[in-house]
């Protein structure tokens, strides 16, 4: 699939973007469903092959400007969604391709009967905090972190 190399492209984008973001270095604990961002990147194959996630990418005429990928976490017995990344580049912002994105990634959470949907935003990052909350999430955790040294 030749949309695997665009969504690592994405991700990556996605990464850079973030990475200078309060909390980026730092791992969510597995309670808050997230990734690590090199084992985002690392699983891009993962969400095309596994039966359990899904990559979505979004176009704007022929150019691939957006990604979501999604996965099933049912190891606390509930069978959650987690939406691991929904990024669209800057330069597609603005025209509904997020919203695009998270409602087709909305749909197949639904079809994988999933009950509730985790997203993560980034301390002091408003803008994902808003996109999540137009779409009707709530905060549900907030994970406090010191680093020992």
């Amino acid at each position: 699939m030749h949309d695997v190399d665009r969504l690592l492209e994405l991700t990556d984008a996605f990464l850079v973007a973030t990475g200078d973001r309060r909390g980026a270095p730092i791992v969510h604990g597995s309670d808050a469903g997230a990734h690590p961002p090199e084992a985002l990147r690392d699983d891009v194959a993962a969400y095309v092959s596994d039966p359990d996630a899904t990559a979505l990418v979004g176009s704007l005429d022929d150019w691939v400007a957006g990604a979501a990928l999604c996965r099933v976490d049912d190891s606390d017995g509930d069978r959650r969604g987690v939406l691991d990344l929904c990024f669209v580049e800057p330069g597609a912002r603005e025209v509904g391709l997020g919203q695009l994105l998270l409602e087709r990634s909305l749909d197949w959470f639904r079809q994988q009967r999933c009950t509730g949907i985790d997203g993560s935003a980034l301390p002091g990052d408003r803008g994902a905090k808003q996109f999540f909350e137009s779409a009707g999430f709530k905060a549900r955790l907030l994970v406090m972190h010191l680093p020992l040294d």
